[in-house]
């Protein structure tokens, strides 16, 4: 059979590859690979980065690109079969990648390069490259020998297969469950949240009723609408237990999650750290666990003031308005919208209105290509879904960059937002440095159309857009050449999402939202009186929410410090909980056993980067608040200073370039309402 992922082809060809082709295109690619490998250390191979590159990095790369096109139909096409397929698969992988990064023939001939006469004379990108390399080698365990090695090799195979089942868990939970209300249950859900839920129900055969889920196009407004308490209770215990020991055995994350916690542990000390936080943080900005903790707690004592303020006003309005004397945690949804309502005489309902998906694309895109002087057109590729688009992004008429855009939610589905790499800049040494362009998708989960009526997205989706575009325009628009350090490549990660929440910020100015708004029904652009209460409201429990983002932090941090801790998961949760929350919290909680950032998301003591890197993205923003929201020269200095170089230097000195001075807090408490 001919094999789409063996086909070289520039684009993945989605439509076409199935679960049997995976294994068979494995075959092929890991052999070469390791074929590659003895090549690469081998006599007749010099000691230069070129020759490297030629004979290491090309089927490297052609693997990596094969199988992250069955992991991104893992995560977006989950069937059965393909699951089956990636699980007999992803050890092979691993292992693959598992030896090659701790290859002691191959770190030595890579410290060749670095201690060799010809290393001066690399580029800035080149040298950032090989030194991000030899760091990896002694993160990746070449330096370990005998036992240590098997040990640690061990390690990565199991920590992936914990990994994935994890998430499988967490994915099947929530798309097991279901939950038939009545049209009186439903009472004061929106309107096309009770027709999509009216026609799934007749779509799975029931004449009458709402077939409720718990995917956030779903789960959000039911909880925040629903006038039925028990309704709400009903779907929260269902969405904080998912993948716990209160649902099916074989869906538990518990053991998982320890297993995971102590491999970690037991990597850190074989590499000779003293805990897997310590170990995370060697390529991030952040300098020590205790660090990151220390600035956590800073931020959590700014913020409780303020957060003590927004429950004691909530707890009050529940009370005298709805008639909870007792607020309880399926209550602070509902109740806080209703406060919202109150306070603030608008609706979340009321502006998503105005947000339909086809004006918010157009303002969107008409925001990037004038400000980073760019042009995004429609283009075809092969896709994995019939609601999936895919553009081009170009500068000057030169290709620059394509991305997919997978905007809905549906089962089989992934729950969350993210951005995935589909192929990065590259000067192909197997093609006498001819150019790849880079390409990407953009993941997000919103509620699909309703009937002829276009998608409509809450203001929070229009912010979640916005943030994975970021992450897409600092792939995308990268200027760097070496396939290690282009675009997202060689990011510190507690720095990688400083291009995304900076993108977040142009959801709160008047010039953006006026062009990307246009009332579903009338066509009308947002009132600037809606806009103005919308803005008043922005930092409305802006404390809880900062106490809960210190709260998920504080708790990954010392899960992976900690000793002992994959034995006192629920202790350090309760713990850490006892600490910062401010809220009302259910006995059954479990929101740890589907928190894929930490357990499947690469976010492992690593979950502190949103709130470090929003001190980066406040402050870069704010230089656009100083010389205007449209400001081309500004536009077009963040392009340059942090867009375009990637990887290729240390995100503090692309900081610098752009902001001219080092970052302050000062702009992210400004933004929260906290200054």
């Amino acid at each position: 059979m001919t094999n789409p992922l063996l086909s070289g082809a520039e684009l993945p060809a989605f439509a076409a590859i199935r679960p049997a082709h995976i294994g068979p295109a494995l075959d092929v690619l890991l052999a070469q690979a390791d074929a590659a490998l003895e090549r690469a250390v081998g006599a007749d191979c010099p000691a230069d980065f070129d020759a490297l590159a030629l004979i290491l990095d090309v089927p490297l790369e052609r693997l990596s690109r094969a199988w992250s096109a069955v992991g991104h139909l893992n995560e977006v096409a989950d069937t059965p079969e393909l699951r089956a397929a990636y699980n007999e698969n992803l050890g092979r992988v691993t292992d693959l990648h598992t030896r090659i990064g701790a290859d002691a023939r191959l770190f030595a001939r890579y410290r060749a390069i670095h201690q060799g006469a010809d290393e001066a004379r690399l580029s800035p990108p080149r040298r950032a490259a090989l030194d991000h390399a030899i760091r990896d080698f002694v993160l990746g365990g070449a330096e370990l020998q005998g036992a240590a090695k098997a040990r640690f090799t061990a390690i990565q195979n199991r920590s992936a297969e914990l990994s994935q089942a994890f998430s499988e868990h967490v994915l099947d939970a929530t798309d097991s469950f279901s939950l038939l209300a009545s049209a009186e249950q439903m009472a004061g859900v929106p309107a096309d949240v009770q027709q999509a839920s009216r026609d799934a129900a007749q779509a799975a055969g029931n004449a009458s009723g709402h077939l409720l889920s718990l995917h956030i196009p779903v789960y959000l407004p039911v909880m925040r609408h629903a006038q039925d308490r028990d309704l709400r209770a009903q779907l929260h215990r269902a969405y904080q237990t998912r993948a716990s020991a209160f649902g099916p055995p074989e869906r538990d994350n518990s053991a998982l999650m320890q297993e995971l916690l102590a491999l970690r542990a037991e990597e850190a000390a074989l590499l000779g750290y003293g805990s897997y936080g310590a170990l995370s943080l060697v390529p991030k900005m952040a300098e020590s666990p205790g660090q990151v903790m220390a600035f956590m707690r800073d931020l959590a004592s700014r913020a409780r003031a303020h957060a003590e303020r927004d429950v004691a006003e909530l707890r009050e309005f529940a009370a005298s308005a709805l008639g909870l004397a007792e607020l309880q945690p399926w209550d602070v949804a509902f109740a806080s919208e209703r406060l919202k309502q109150a306070r603030y005489a608008f609706s979340e309902q009321e502006l998503k209105a105005y947000f339909t998906e086809p004006r918010v694309l157009a303002g969107l895109f008409d925001l990037i290509e004038r400000l980073l002087e760019v042009r995004i057109l429609p283009d075809t590729a092969e896709v994995w879904h019939a609601s999936v688009r895919f553009f081009r992004i170009e500068c000057g008429g030169e290709l620059v960059g394509q991305f997919y855009l997978d905007p809905y939610a549906r089962p089989g589905k992934r729950p969350g937002a993210w951005m995935d790499v589909v192929r990065s800049r590259w000067a192909r040494p197997d093609a006498a440095g001819a150019l790849q362009t880079p390409v990407a998708q953009l993941v997000c989960n919103f509620a699909a159309p309703v009937g002829e009526q276009p998608a409509l997205l809450t203001h929070d989706d229009v912010v979640t857009l916005f943030h994975e575009f970021g992450h897409g325009l600092h792939h995308l628009l990268t200027q760097v050449n070496e396939l290690a350090v282009a675009g997202i490549s060689g990011v510190e990660w507690d720095a990688v999402e400083l291009p995304s929440q900076f993108m977040e910020n142009f959801c709160w100015e008047w010039p953006v939202l006026s062009q990307l708004s246009a009332h579903v029904d009338t066509g009308l652009p947002l009132p600037r009186d809606l806009f103005d209460k919308m803005l008043a409201a922005r930092n409305f429990q802006s404390g809880i929410a900062t106490l809960r983002q210190v709260e998920f932090a504080l708790t990954d941090m010392r899960l992976h410090t900690e000793p002992g801790a994959a034995q006192a998961v629920d202790r350090i949760s309760d713990e850490v909980r006892a600490e910062c929350a401010v809220l009302p919290q259910a006995a059954y909680n479990r929101n740890l056993h589907s928190f894929s950032h930490l357990f499947d998301g690469g976010y492992a003591a690593g979950y502190y980067s949103y709130k470090w890197a929003e001190v980066l993205s406040a402050d870069a923003f704010a230089a656009f608040e100083e010389a205007g929201i449209g400001d081309l020269t500004t536009g077009r200095r963040w392009r340059q200073s942090v867009l375009e170089v990637g990887g290729s230097r240390p995100a503090l000195e692309s900081f610098k370039a752009f902001r001219g001075r080092a970052p302050t807090i000062d702009a992210l408490l400004r933004h929260h309402g906290m200054a």
